[in-house]
């Protein structure tokens, strides 16, 4: 008895503290929903734009030239340094001379012979010396050697090895000195003895899907701009090291069939190049306008999010309550905002801070600032 008689006024004292947390925690959540969560508000951006697709390719030279030989002999002398700008005609490899200098004298004295003999021969047969088999049979000595002569002639101006382009000529592949292997009717057999590429204007290469070439011959169409199959077409490249699509060249050829296997279909672009910037086989990320001037709705691309396969954004309505909303979107415009199709007009408020702590149905304190890209 006396035991129960002291347990008693514990339990009572236990109890009522339980209460008193019970009741100071209730304040505290009455306190807090009392007071709504700030957030930031900005209307969408309304803006006369350009729509813009975007590929990646690689650069490649318009001219590109294997340096072979035509005769064959011994490599007697390099006349450019590695590497260097070369013109059109300038001599790159010179093949020693001599035995096609003997050549051609050899050819030249059978020349001057034949002439000779078939003039004679002319002469003889007006006074009917000589039969007219004879007169034909000199007549083909006569062409024969004019042949062979102008042959090596020939061959002795193949001796020097001439750029046929202007470019940029390579490195040597073979040193003075060395026997080198000539062959006009086929170059697989001749030595290769550098290349030259040129390198203003310049090629660019890419690929575009069949979506974006429907896209564009329904965009042509319906449009004043010439097809991408005109040269008028402008196109915008910019290398990897650049932020500004600085080069301006144009479109200047489409493919006549979409490949089989990848689905898409290649594009071509002249691009000036007089500063040498651009070299074959770097690569560079070109734009192409998509579209005409429109008025377009924007908003930064962080602030959209994803449920599934749908986008979204949350906005606030009339009586300041967070409303889900789900929104059509298009490409990115300057990598920063992105395009709008449908779901948003100008005159809403979407949340741009505070997205984190947000669901549909709170009541909250918007903040209304002008969007900026700094956001």
């Amino acid at each position: 008895m006396r035991i129960q008689q002291a347990i008693l006024p514990v339990a009572i004292a236990t109890f009522l503290g339980g209460l008193f947390v019970i009741g100071c925690q209730n304040d505290q959540d009455s306190g807090e929903s009392s007071s709504s969560l700030e957030v930031t508000v900005s209307h969408p951006l309304k803006q006369t734009i350009i729509e813009w697709d975007e590929y990646t390719g690689r650069f490649q030279a318009i001219g590109r030239v294997e340096i072979r030989a035509r005769v064959s002999g011994y490599l007697d002398q390099i006349r450019f340094v590695d590497g260097q700008k070369v013109k059109r005609g300038d001599v790159l490899f010179i093949i020693d001379q001599r035995p096609f200098v003997i050549a051609l004298n050899q050819a030249q004295a059978q020349y001057t012979l034949a002439t000779k003999e078939y003039n004679r021969a002319q002469k003889l047969w007006k006074s009917r010396s000589i039969s007219e088999s004879t007169v034909d049979l000199k007549a083909q000595e006569y062409h024969t050697a004019k042949a062979n002569l102008d042959q090596e002639k020939l061959n002795l101006a193949f001796t020097l090895v001439r750029s046929p382009i202007d470019g940029r000529v390579g490195r040597h592949l073979i040193s003075p000195g060395n026997l080198i292997s000539g062959d006009r009717n086929n170059a697989a057999n001749a030595t290769l003895l550098t290349t030259v590429v040129s390198t203003n204007p310049i090629h660019f290469y890419f690929e575009a899907s069949e979506r974006d070439l429907l896209k564009y011959i329904r965009f042509d169409q319906t449009t004043e701009r010439e097809t991408l199959r005109s040269q008028s077409n402008p196109i915008f490249v910019k290398l990897q090291d650049e932020q500004e699509f600085t080069h301006q060249g144009t479109v200047d050829f489409i493919d006549n069939e979409v490949d089989l296997e990848t689905g898409t279909i290649e594009g071509r672009a002249t691009i000036p190049n007089p500063n040498d910037v651009i070299q074959p086989g770097l690569f560079g990320r070109a734009r192409i306008s998509a579209s005409g001037e429109y008025q377009a709705i924007l908003i930064p691309d962080e602030i959209i999010g994803s449920d599934q396969s749908q986008k979204f954004v949350y906005i606030i309505n009339d009586d300041n309550e967070i409303e889900k909303r789900f929104i059509q979107i298009g490409p990115l415009h300057d990598h920063y905002w992105r395009i709008i199709r449908q779901g948003l007009s100008a005159n809403d408020q979407v949340v741009t801070k505070g997205i984190q702590r947000l669901r549909a149905g709170m009541v909250v304190s918007p903040k209304l600032e002008p969007l900026t890209q700094q956001q």
